[in-house]
């Protein structure tokens, strides 16, 4: 089997690449800069942007199965040359947005409704992941702490379900390999519902360093990540984030049915990368967006 693995460059691609890689599977890796990858030894890098359907021939030739972003703009070219290609399984990443009431009137959701939909309607059989918040947002907060020595949230105590990329890793790597996990949808989360204050308390007792919170306005929130996010994503944000705030996420098992083990806790996450916010940054980036 030759698996095509689209978002290379990120952690969940980058982490099954790993996995299929280490266990002889053939893996090919996509992006739309494959230059900027660093696969294992072994494995194929190659050009595929999901914007651009000149690039989908080539890299889905001999492909058996296809690990895929939610890109809507182009997924009926994709899907046709992946029928044409003959690939027999797509693995999408979704979204557990899809399944919150309006999904379709919210900007997140709606991208990968459409690309599910588009899914469902073609002759390839497909499984679809739906994880929540990934525990790797919590990054972006080091550089408002880095800025402004303080992380600004507009509702501190939304909840959120947040899991650990490598366990989303792991479960695609299931769906791809297991025959019998395959044509299912699996809403994936943490094992824990956890408020933004408490995530911050699980990233100080794994640094030792303090994060303050600083409550700010849903306007002035939306004002700070003006220039890195659009209007229409902030304020799906803003309005998941207010409905969440002081109600607990409901959490499910399906990260242990996938993988064979419960899914790893945010305080994991947090001693795992706990480096990343005591070691200085060398490039600004967006702000959070969890």
């Amino acid at each position: 089997m030759t698996v095509l693995v689209t978002g290379s460059r990120g952690r969940i691609g980058s982490a099954l690449i790993t996995l299929l890689h280490e266990n002889g599977t053939d893996v090919r890796a996509a992006s739309a800069a494959p230059g900027d990858l660093a696969p294992p030894d072994g494995v194929t890098a190659v050009r595929c942007d999901l914007h651009d359907p000149a690039t989908f021939p080539a890299a889905l030739d001999g492909a058996d199965a296809v690990f895929l972003y939610a890109e809507p703009s182009q997924i009926g070219a994709f899907l046709r040359q992946a029928e044409t290609a003959g690939v027999q399984h797509i693995v999408l990443l979704s979204s557990s947005s899809v399944l919150e009431p309006g999904a379709s009137e919210c900007a997140i959701a709606a991208s990968h409704l459409a690309v599910e939909r588009a899914l469902a309607a073609s002759p390839i059989e497909t499984t679809v992941l739906r994880p929540g918040a990934f525990a790797g947002n919590a990054l972006q907060w080091k550089w408002a702490l880095r800025s402004a020595g303080a992380i600004g949230l507009p509702h501190p105590g939304s909840y959120s379900d947040p899991i650990h990329e490598r366990d989303i890793a792991e479960a695609a790597y299931a769906a791809l390999t297991e025959p019998a996990l395959r044509g299912q949808a699996y809403h994936l989360t943490g094992p824990q519902s956890l408020t933004f204050t408490e995530q911050i308390m699980a990233l100080e007792a794994a640094t030792g360093r303090t994060m303050p919170i600083r409550h700010i306005t849903p306007e002035e929130w939306k004002e700070s990540v003006g220039p890195h996010l659009p209007a229409p994503v902030a304020d799906s944000l803003l309005r998941y984030w207010a409905t969440s705030d002081g109600v607990p996420t409901s959490v499910t098992g399906q990260v242990e049915t996938l993988t064979g083990h419960p899914a790893r806790t945010f305080a994991t996450w947090a001693a795992e990368n706990a480096a990343a916010f005591t070691a200085e940054p060398t490039a600004p980036a967006g702000p959070a967006t969890v």
